[in-house]
């Protein structure tokens, strides 16, 4: 499996491009969707759906137009069904001073096994930067895409609408830390980072 690291949008979320045999999945397409676009053209790639870790702005710019463009379904979490229609709950009225919208999600993410075009992994709700967020472990390449929940040295805020520290923590600490210290962790902005250091070097939270 492959993973293309583009940062987008307005404050340079990660947006992964995940692909083998020429199927591609984007997670969080944050903005400049050309950009997203030329690089499937480039390698030949189709794109079989988006997958959100949650529905901030800054993780949504970009899926209207490769929706429209691949006709791809988009999976989110339940909890936040009807953030990407709603400015004032995804932070972009807020935090941007103008609105970032799209059509509801097609499909809604809950825990646990997913197959999509060949792609199989976990996904595991990890609340606490907000409430659907979610992370994609995919066990056979010891990967996470985790979106705003954990980054390298640091996590999420939890200032915004649905966080909660507490929560947070619950998330890292049940759902992250119970993986092999061998994992990648692929966050929405940043480095990437493993679950091992950030269990010994992450000051927000240390590894019991």
């Amino acid at each position: 499996m492959n993973i293309k690291t583009l940062p987008l949008g307005p404050i340079g979320t990660n947006c992964y491009i995940v692909y083998k045999e020429k199927k591609a999945l984007i997670i969080d397409p944050g903005g400049s969707p050309q950009e997203v676009i030329s690089f499937l053209e480039e390698l030949n790639l189709l794109p079989e759906a988006i997958l959100l870790t949650h529905a901030h702005f800054d993780h949504i710019g970009g899926v209207e137009e490769l929706r429209e463009r691949y006709r791809l379904d988009v999976y989110l979490h339940s909890e936040e069904s009807n953030w990407l229609e709603d400015p004032s709950l995804n932070g972009s009225l807020g935090l941007m001073g103008q609105e970032v919208t799209t059509y509801k999600a097609e499909q809604n993410l809950q825990e646990g096994e997913m197959e999509i075009a060949g792609f199989t992994f976990e996904v595991r709700h990890t609340p606490g930067h907000s409430p659907g967020s979610v992370s994609f472990v995919f066990h056979e390449y010891t990967t996470v895409f985790g979106g705003d929940v954990l980054f390298r040295q640091g996590i999420g805020r939890t200032d915004l609408i649905g966080g909660d520290m507490k929560v947070l923590e619950k998330s890292i600490r049940n759902k992250l830390y119970d993986l092999d210290n061998a994992y990648t962790v692929y966050p929405g902005h940043g480095p990437k980072t493993t679950i091992g250091f950030e269990k010994k070097q992450n000051a927000f939270f240390l590894a019991d």
